[in-house]
């Protein structure tokens, strides 16, 4: 009889932890938890609050790096393309597309941030047809406040000036050609080294959980001085092949640190890698990956010889 009443104790202690669960902050729920003899370890407690806020694991959105190379691949009808459109349709719709790309370098970090953002040409020397499309997918003032709070490391300003540039809009047209998916973008900290990006992107981890698809836009090796413009579309120079296949086999393997010391390399990585800016948006991705999450690569092609394509996506 009196196990009977015991249980029946437990069990309603344990309904007003979890009624406590959902009205208090974390850190003041684990402080409640400190005073009741629990079954479970602080740790485990903390775990469990963590899956019911946010959500398990498995419903993270994936985190892409995509290597977006020419800007006529958002108009032809291609490899990279054709996966860009699969993507779209394979992986769970998201409430907001973020975007951090190669062509969006500013001191201080920034969110675009207006309604209707606008569709950037940043090249020159391309066919009209390039200059014709619009991707019209709406912005959010509301959800860049979101992203915003969520970056607590540093302070993020509201941009109503720049728009969607050519390492989204290309690819990100392909995935979702409805334009019916609210797009906005993150700056690039020019002044800031990888680590420091890398840091950046962990502050983002909790959007993965809240139906953010982030993407990196960029390329792992990108050296327009070095481009073969009379070979092979697929040909590529000895370095480039090597550099990407290291930084794949980095990548895989985990060994971010190698990744974060990019300069150091050797100098195919140099050659590879001549200013930094397509290989930051790797970064945020290696930075919001998790442990044991399982990691694809795909798109892993040479352009021009010194550009290559090789796209990861965790999750």
């Amino acid at each position: 009889m009196y196990y009977v009443k015991l249980s029946v104790k437990v069990g309603s202690y344990y309904l007003y932890l979890l009624q406590q669960m959902f009205v208090m902050k974390r850190k003041h729920f684990l402080q409640m938890m400190t005073v009741f003899p629990v079954a479970y370890g602080l740790s485990s407690i903390g775990k469990w609050y963590d899956d019911a806020m946010d959500g398990p694991n498995t419903d993270l959105m994936p985190v892409l790096f995509l290597g977006h190379g020419s800007p006529m691949n958002g108009i032809e009808d291609n490899l990279y393309s054709r996966k860009w459109k699969e993507l779209g349709t394979q992986l769970p719709k998201p409430r907001m597309v973020l975007v951090v790309s190669a062509h969006w370098l500013t001191r201080g970090t920034y969110v675009t941030a207006m309604e209707h953002p606008r569709t950037i040409y940043d090249f020159g020397g391309f066919p009209d047809a390039l200059y014709q499309v619009k991707y019209p997918a709406p912005g959010s003032p509301a959800l860049a406040k979101e992203v915003a709070e969520a970056l607590t490391s540093v302070k993020t300003g509201m941009d109503h000036e720049w728009g969607l540039d050519h390492g989204t809009w290309t690819i990100v047209r392909h995935m979702y050609p409805n334009a019916d998916i609210p797009v906005l973008q993150l700056s690039i900290d020019y002044s800031k080294d990888a680590a420091w990006h890398y840091q950046l992107a962990q502050d983002l981890q909790k959007l993965r959980s809240k139906g953010v698809l982030i993407i990196g836009s960029g390329n792992i090796v990108h050296n327009l001085g070095r481009i073969n413009w009379g070979g092979p579309e697929e040909y590529g120079y000895d370095w480039a092949i090597q550099a990407n296949d290291e930084m794949k086999k980095h990548v895989t393997e985990r060994n971010f640190k190698a990744m974060l010391d990019y300069q150091n390399q050797g100098q195919h990585w140099q050659l590879s890698i001549p200013s930094p800016d397509h290989y930051y948006p790797l970064m945020y991705i290696l930075g919001l990956s998790k442990p044991k999450e399982e990691v694809k690569i795909f798109n892993d092609k040479v352009a021009m010889g010194s550009i290559t394509m090789t796209s990861f996506q965790f999750g």
